[in-house]
């Protein structure tokens, strides 16, 4: 950590307002936060530049992408880890809850393997070496309608500190693919499969939602308890979905379908994600419901990278225009997700909060980052 650090003259991003000043750190919290554009002598002049809380991201299949960048190809898992934590970091997220799916298709359809418990033990043994830039959570994406999830999560417990457990449904017809041709294309495009090998694999898909959803889904509930882990729905679609996730106490909707959806959620206490590609795209590749139309009906809390760790800035800066109040946009990525989460020692930039910080310029309308500090010591 470092001894003192000051940042000034910057545009600083405090809740719910954005003011000229300098923070300073000290021993990896902020020690200090003043108004004013001067800059004391050893300060980093940041020349107007906003200086933000670091970005928190709940849901990222990002580390997936690194363990497998090709179908089929298993890359060493350290070396993954390393790579994506030096991305994140390189894209101003300083606190990750990264996406790992417990539960495989099933055993007679093998595609997808059981990887979760090897890559957590990874996963922690780095952090506990602090080999890692910036701050990792495991979020576990429970996929309810396969045979093998109670078995995946039995594997985890209090001891690996899942932050997050998610419940996740992707049967044909509903929730994110209500228009099944969507699926299509994507299945078709991923696994090269045939008319026939589609239809079979739908037939499939949906024999097993009707064997273990309602069972599976009580069992993640349970294991996010056992756990003490945040709980979360995935794509609810109807009001009817949104009701039943509240009865489970779920209190963070990831990607609702529709503004049905999500106004249910606003009704039940229920904060919505959506994600940042979906903003910066003007829609959902799914054919699902716009993010920005969530924004424009004051449905949206919470911005999350999905795919694409670099949207994570970008589409808070894009709402932060759009609602024209860029500290409201900032806070979607920042104080919103650490809420969510319960993590009461970042989000906001005030005395005693971890020294997360993102330093960053907008040119032609586009963020362009200056600095990223995780706990005070400069990742990027």
């Amino acid at each position: 950590m470092t001894e003192e650090m000051v940042l000034a003259n910057a545009a600083l991003v405090l809740p719910g307002e954005i003011r000229t000043g300098s923070v300073k750190l000290t021993g990896g919290v902020i020690a200090d936060i003043s108004d004013g554009s001067s800059v004391p002598a050893g300060a980093v002049d940041c020349a107007g530049d906003y200086v933000s809380p670091g970005l928190v991201e709940l849901h990222t299949d990002n580390l997936e992408r690194h363990i497998q960048p090709r179908p089929k190809v298993d890359w060493p898992h350290a070396s993954a880890i390393i790579a994506h934590d030096a991305e994140l970091a390189g894209t101003g997220i300083t606190t990750v809850f990264d996406a790992m799916r417990v539960g495989s298709i099933s055993r007679r359809e093998s595609r997808y393997g059981a990887y979760a418990r090897q890559l957590a033990s990874e996963l922690l043994e780095l952090r506990a070496a602090n080999a890692l830039k910036i701050s990792h959570f495991l979020h576990l994406r429970a996929e309810v309608c396969t045979d093998t999830l109670v078995e995946e999560l039995n594997a985890f417990g209090e001891a690996d500190r899942v932050g997050l457990v998610s419940l996740m449904d992707h049967t044909p017809g509903q929730r994110q693919f209500r228009d099944i041709s969507k699926l299509e294309q994507y299945v078709k495009g991923k696994h090269g499969f045939d008319d026939a090998a589609f239809q079979a694999h739908v037939a499939h898909l949906i024999e097993l939602q009707q064997t273990y959803g309602a069972l599976h889904e009580a069992e993640a509930v349970r294991a996010a308890k056992r756990f003490g882990a945040v709980l979360a729905s995935h794509d609810d679609t109807t009001a009817a979905q949104v009701a039943v996730s509240a009865g489970h106490g779920i209190r963070l909707a990831e990607f609702p379908t529709t503004v049905e959806a999500a106004q249910a959620c606003k009704t039940h206490g229920i904060k919505v994600m959506m994600g940042a590609p979906n903003l910066i795209r003007g829609g959902s590749h799914s054919g699902n419901v716009a993010a920005h139309d969530l924004a424009d009906l004051e449905l949206l809390d919470i911005l999350s990278s999905d795919y694409v760790p670099a949207a994570l800035l970008m589409a808070a800066v894009l709402l932060g225009q759009q609602w024209g109040d860029m500290a409201r946009g900032l806070g979607t990525v920042t104080h919103a997700p650490a809420d969510a989460v319960g993590l009461e020692d970042r989000g906001r930039m005030e005395t005693g909060k971890r020294a997360d910080l993102v330093r960053f310029g907008i040119k032609a309308g586009t963020p362009a980052l200056r600095g990223v500090w995780s706990r005070g010591v400069r990742v990027a």
